[in-house]
């Protein structure tokens, strides 16, 4: 199984999934200023959207957990993650449906326990879908592959502020800076026949039901005798680590994003009709990161991987101009973006595939970013915020794989608990939020430096762990041919 090839067939449907999670939680920093409008909220009472939706996944897995534990086996592999993935697609939509008496109502604990029930669906999908993408072919490329599908969930943010943009005020040509409450159910009820149909073509898939961990684990390690074997997924320091290290970063991903709007409009005076596509840039930068560090997972020579690494982030960004152009907004103001995408992708050459070092530059790039959006004004300091999502981009897979690298058996658990720290996303804009309120918005984002100086840190501290437990990630990497 070392040498076994990607299952592209399997692989291209489950990704599916991954695009419905990033149009949905991007599309939230839409929802964000039009609650705080009609309302009346403030910034930190608007994060409650953010809240709403992330502290789902940790619901979501804690239920997880309780489930596995009382029915004495995991849960995913006694009803199979095709099945997982097709019931929470099924309880996401049912949370689309809660948008339409909430909307009639105009309840803004209606809105919040909607998108409470679609991130309860998303966190059964997330526990399900993470580990089949990396175990779906090399095991050397499983962080390139999740990368890919990250890729595609980025597409998903990228157009999703758009398209909700478009559905809740019209297009732009038509001036409208004001939004209705009830003008939001509409968009979320589309989606909803969406995940059910979604469902129903993974159910009917080739998408696998089960997998084997132990395996797994065996082709990871250099030296299968120095496998760490514990009782418990806690035993394991790159998990107890790396859980840290996902709730700081989904942490400051989402919040960057979810602050971006209040930014713009207080700094630089955008209505928020008009901050769509800076939105949809940031939620882009992770696209184009992830394109970047997706060249990997193909089975191609290393030259042609490079030629990749260089070619996908400038497709990525086409995209992303080509969608703003046909919606009618000024693009010519995001061209210089480019030289931005450049430093990235000499990141992602220089750390060689292996994702600590991965991890290591782009929270080091993220830390610069932030620091020069804070101590500049105007254009610069939005490009500034905006370009830390490019450096967020593939912190996902690369925090991933160092924290379930070794775990054979107790990988789902040590997935599910990864998910449950997606409450990040819950708890560290709310933070950002209380501080914008006191020192202002300018100076909010020290939140995510500190995030970022973590995550730095996790990369030095797993790299080690990993190697005193027989798992050498730069020859785990160098034999899936980077």
């Amino acid at each position: 199984m070392a040498h076994q090839q990607t299952r592209w067939s399997q692989f291209g449907v489950l990704i599916t999934v991954f695009f419905f999670w990033g149009f949905v939680a991007a599309s939230n920093d839409i929802l964000i200023p039009v609650f705080q409008k009609a309302f009346n909220l403030s910034h930190t009472q608007s994060q409650l959207v953010s809240f709403a939706f992330y502290i789902a996944y940790t619901v979501g897995s804690l239920i997880y957990f309780g489930v596995s534990k009382s029915v004495g086996s995991d849960l995913l592999n006694r009803i199979g993650y095709k099945n997982g993935i097709c019931v929470g697609l099924l309880i996401s939509a049912l949370g689309t449906l809660l948008f339409y008496p909430a909307a009639n109502s105009g309840s803004f604990a209606l809105m919040l326990s909607g998108l409470f029930i679609v991130g309860l669906g998303f966190s059964l999908q997330q526990i399900a879908a993470n580990p089949l993408a990396i175990v779906m072919g090399n095991p050397a490329t499983g962080a390139q592959r999740l990368t890919m599908a990250g890729g595609v969930n980025n597409f998903g943010t990228t157009i999703g502020p758009l398209l909700v943009s478009v559905a809740i005020f019209g297009s732009v040509a038509t001036g409208n800076t004001e939004a209705s409450i009830e003008s939001v159910k509409t968009p979320y009820l589309v989606l909803g026949a969406a995940f059910v149909l979604v469902a129903l073509f993974i159910k009917f898939s080739s998408v696998p039901n089960h997998i084997d961990l132990e395996e797994v684990a065996r082709d990871e390690a250099e030296d299968s005798s120095k496998l760490a074997h514990r009782r418990s997924a806690f035993a394991y320091p790159q998990l107890v680590l790396g859980m840290i290290a996902i709730f700081l970063y989904v942490g400051v991903e989402v919040s960057t994003g979810a602050h971006l709007p209040a930014y713009m409009r207080e700094n630089l005076g955008v209505e928020t009709a008009s901050v769509a596509p800076y939105v949809s840039l940031y939620w882009a930068s992770l696209m184009i990161g992830r394109w970047t560090g997706a060249a990997g997972a193909f089975e191609i020579g290393s030259g042609a991987k490079k030629m990749l690494t260089l070619i996908l982030p400038f497709i990525a960004f086409g995209v992303f101009l080509a969608v703003n152009a046909i919606l009618r907004h000024e693009v010519a103001q995001f061209y210089g973006y480019a030289g931005v995408i450049v430093l990235m992708i000499a990141a992602t050459l220089l750390s060689r595939g292996n994702p600590a070092r991965m991890l290591l530059y782009f929270a080091l790039c993220g830390i610069a970013a932030l620091l020069i959006g804070m101590f500049s004004d105007g254009n610069a300091s939005a490009v500034a915020f905006i370009s830390s999502g490019l450096f967020c981009s593939t912190m996902w897979p690369c925090i991933f794989a160092l924290a379930i690298a070794g775990l054979g058996r107790h990988t789902n658990q040590g997935s599910s608990l990864l998910i449950m720290m997606i409450m990040g996303g819950a708890l560290v804009p709310l933070l950002q939020g209380l501080l914008a309120d006191a020192v202002g918005i300018h100076m909010s984002f020290w939140v995510g430096v500190i995030c970022f100086a973590y995550l730095a840190f996790y990369a030095l501290r797993a790299a080690g762990i990993l190697k005193a437990q027989g798992i050498d990630l730069d020859k785990l990497t160098a034999e899936g041919g980077h």
